[in-house]
């Protein structure tokens, strides 16, 4: 997106303003999807520093001496070094990205700081949000890490109820069955030491490795978008500079038309050539500023756009990692819960079995002493 040039005529006729055989090109925001070149949007926040500026009716204000010239009507604000459509003259703006709510629409102005007096910038809100998935991600690593530890705690414990000795002199069918019961603790038990192991290579691994340089990509690009910030601050001021020169060659030139018009000086006339020189060479000289800011702040709008976009896919690409692993997670616990209820199954079909009568019949064969019954004694 290169910046839009605009020719700017000068007559050699308008005091202040050298003739030229060309055209002085001047670059200018250009719009774009409802954007101006230089990145912004219709509604900028309020925050400190602001200039109003006005466009002059032609041209040939710069370097003039007359107080004649009528501007026009304001139409541009400039706030923290950033230029931005005027409201009261705002044209109506198309988001470059309507109804997705995306980041390149919505982070141009900058915010107030609610921790302090200064501003935050769109874009470190966007950073700021990066690094914030970032360590969520971390935690809810650090989260599966505890789930996995409460697994293998559990494990371990089923594992060594298991071997518990007690009841294990009871009898028959029920003795079976209470065997069983007792088996199923160490293959339940198995069951969650592979859940435990699959959640730390399936789901905690993957959450904790997920973008390990991220922090400093995010750092970078903070970096680069800052110092094209720092650079547009610069070309700024400037412009800054260069208006105020031309507003002080322009006065030079008007105080010394007013004394050749009283004759206060045989030196006037000469004097204000040397005045026109200097005003005109001012005019050309914050068109030269005004130029180089433009083009200034139309990197800045691309590299934005660019930027902003790919942090709205590397959020996208983070949600969706996320789900994913929980999904992941959750499918676990199901296996999980269908590996648990098979090692009941057995415990199952032998408390089917269980037959009271059955235990008495085989444990009255192993240990009776005798069916002969007692009978009265006889005299």
């Amino acid at each position: 997106m290169g910046p839009y040039k605009t020719t700017w005529e000068r007559p050699s006729s308008t005091p202040g303003i050298p003739a030229s055989p060309g055209s002085h090109r001047s670059s200018l925001p250009p719009t774009v999807n409802g954007y101006h070149a230089s990145g912004t949007p219709a509604h900028p926040a309020e925050t400190a520093h602001m200039s109003v500026r006005k466009s002059t009716g032609d041209s040939q204000n710069l370097g003039s001496s007359s107080p004649s010239k009528r501007q026009s009507k304001e139409n541009t604000i400039t706030i923290n070094c950033v230029t931005f459509p005027h409201p009261d003259t705002m044209p109506e703006q198309q988001l470059l990205k309507p109804t997705e709510w995306s980041y390149c629409d919505y982070f141009w102005a900058d915010k107030k700081d609610p921790q302090g007096n200064g501003t935050v910038a769109g874009f470190e809100l966007l950073l700021q949000k990066q690094l914030k998935g970032k360590q969520m991600q971390k935690e809810m690593s650090e989260f599966i890490r505890e789930r996995i530890k409460i697994e293998e705690d559990y494990a371990k414990n089923l594992a060594k109820l298991s071997q518990n000795s007690l009841a294990s002199q009871e009898e028959g069918s029920l003795g079976e069955a209470w065997a069983q019961v007792k088996k199923s603790l160490a293959d339940e038990a198995e069951v969650h030491l592979k859940f435990s192991a699959k959640l730390h290579s399936e789901v905690e691994k993957p959450l904790m490795n997920f973008r390990e340089n991220f922090k400093k990509d995010m750092k970078k690009c903070d970096h680069h978008i800052a110092d094209l910030r720092k650079q547009l601050a610069s070309r700024y001021a400037s412009v800054e500079k260069a208006r105020k020169a031309l507003t002080e060659r322009q006065r030079d030139l008007e105080m010394k038309t007013q004394q050749l018009e009283i004759k206060l000086s045989n030196k006037t006339e000469e004097d204000i050539k040397k005045a026109r020189r200097k005003s005109t060479q001012a005019g050309d000289d914050l068109m030269r500023c005004v130029d180089l800011y433009n083009q200034a702040q139309s990197k800045w709008f691309e590299e934005m756009v660019t930027t902003t976009l790919e942090l709205e896919r590397l959020e996208v690409e983070r949600v969706e990692m996320i789900r994913q692993h929980l999904c992941q997670y959750t499918q676990l616990r199901h296996e999980t819960d269908m590996f648990n209820q098979s090692t009941v199954e057995p415990v199952d079909q032998l408390l089917r079995k269980v037959d009271p009568a059955k235990d008495r019949e085989l444990w009255v064969r192993e240990h009776k002493t005798g069916n002969i019954r007692p009978v009265d004694m006889e005299i």
